[in-house]
């Protein structure tokens, strides 16, 4: 089911199968900003997480992730390092960021935190 014009429901959905697929509507937004400024798909590696995936994945126990407001993902055609400046640029006192080798990692908590993994 599409939840937006570039996502399905389907994408959000813990990898475990357990059918947990809550996702946060500003991390939506987020997304689509994403998919737009750079032009390019939004690849999402790993959304929602039930408790018992986020352990099995080494998740912390306050992860966003299952809360449904985090994902870490992959813009076709750009480095982790350019999504995580954008990001940071255009939202610089919210969120929770973090930048990998492989993928960035973008949460809607209510306060600023950043990371370099």
């Amino acid at each position: 089911m599409k939840i937006s014009p570039y996502f399905d429901r389907s994408e959000f959905g813990c990898s475990c199968g357990c059918g947990f697929d809550t996702v946060d509507v500003e991390l939506i937004e987020v997304l689509t900003d994403l998919r737009e400024h750079f032009a390019a798909p939004v690849k999402i590696n790993s959304s929602a997480r039930c408790e018992k995936h986020n352990d099995h994945v080494g998740g912390s126990p306050r992860s966003q992730h299952r809360l449904g407001r985090a994902a870490d993902i992959v813009v076709k055609g750009v480095s982790p390092y350019a999504v995580y400046t954008y990001l940071n640029s255009v939202y610089p006192h919210h969120f929770g960021m973090g930048e990998y080798a492989t993928f960035t990692h973008i949460d809607t908590r209510g306060v600023k935190a950043r990371w370099r993994g």
